[in-house]
């Protein structure tokens, strides 16, 4: 599966799909030195695929990768982020 990323203006999305049409996303906002992830949704038709955790996991790389800490405000990304000690140095 493969998840692309966009950012504009200090915005940002991490996604799945084509032609304009998101499938799954979560979208996030940039503070000083933090991503705040604001929300995650995946359609009906990926459900019960892991894809949103797929997306979280991606946005634990690019933390890392950018020496970013991640603050989440989306319940499903915290829930995630909550269970996954080894994601546990990018929290806030």
């Amino acid at each position: 599966m493969l998840i692309q990323h966009k950012q504009i203006a200090g915005k940002g999305i991490f996604y799945v799909g084509q032609d304009g049409a998101f499938e799954a996303e979560m979208v996030y906002t940039m503070a000083p030195n933090k991503m705040v992830i604001e929300h995650t949704e995946v359609d009906e038709s990926l459900e019960g695929k892991g894809v949103g955790k797929q997306l979280v996991y991606t946005a634990v790389e690019y933390a890392r990768n950018h020496n970013l800490k991640i603050v989440p405000l989306c319940s499903f990304a915290k829930s995630v982020l909550d269970k996954e000690e080894e994601w546990h140095d990018v929290l806030a």
